[in-house]
């Protein structure tokens, strides 16, 4: 997918969870984040879109923290989450595609990978936003969900920080039933999962499901749609893929 798809994909996403949080009201509980009300929601995301804009407007070329929440509530919450994605849009919208700034993730670019990450980002959000404000939550593009995939599994979790650990050499595939070529391989071990594109080799357990499904619940967000052979093994996923 190009960069202006992903910056499409980010402002229509972000649009739909201000919408949902606005319905929701930040009181609401976040089902899919229980130590999280609305208002918790908002603010982390919003923190985050401006975070991210602040690499690709300034040119920073090494790591930095989110600024502190902001002492808003309410209206003005939901106004200032508006207005930081609004920012964050435009700023990729408009950067120079050699930009040069921090990012931690393989990506064609900078501007590449920010695009990309604050599209998935503000997806996740959305659903959590939809689910504290119940209803039928919006469609998925099933390509989206696939690239959505494939960075959780090859970009997330190829780094030291994944906790998906086993001592015993295994073997996950994981398997989006709608759309073609959309198969990866998860070799587990003592050191961080190795994922590569493709059918390869034989595997002790698999996680399939329509791409959207499987999309939101290997970020934790809904159950695995549907696991064959070891059990265990879609269970180690489940239990240690948290990203941190």
């Amino acid at each position: 997918m190009e960069t202006a798809e992903f910056v499409r994909f980010l402002d229509h996403e972000g649009l739909l969870l201000a919408a949902a949080a606005e319905e929701a009201g930040v009181d609401a509980k976040v089902p899919t984040c229980p130590e999280w009300q609305v208002r918790d929601l908002v603010r982390h995301t919003g923190l985050v879109h401006r975070w991210a804009a602040s690499f690709v407007a300034d040119g920073h070329t090494s790591p930095r923290p989110l600024d502190s929440p902001p002492d808003l509530d309410g209206a003005d919450l939901l106004a200032w989450f508006r207005d930081g994605h609004r920012h964050l849009v435009d700023t990729l919208s408009s950067a120079s595609p050699d930009i040069q700034c921090f990012h931690f993730l393989p990506a064609p670019s900078p501007l590449a990978f920010w695009a990309r990450r604050q599209a998935h980002e503000t997806a996740v959000h959305r659903f959590d936003a939809e689910a504290a404000r119940g209803g039928t939550p919006s469609e998925l593009d099933a390509d989206f969900a696939v690239d959505g995939i494939d960075e959780l599994l090859r970009g997330f979790h190829a780094r030291p920080k994944s906790r998906v650990r086993s001592a015993e050499p295994r073997m996950l595939r994981v398997r989006a039933t709608d759309t073609n070529d959309a198969v990866w391989t998860v070799r587990l071990s003592p050191e961080p999962p190795s994922t590569e594109r493709g059918d390869t080799g034989r595997a002790d357990c698999e996680i399939a499901g329509p791409a959207a499904l499987l999309y939101l619940s290997l970020w934790n967000r809904l159950p695995l749609p549907s696991v064959t052979g070891d059990a265990s093994v879609a269970a180690l996923w489940r239990e240690n893929s948290a990203v941190i």
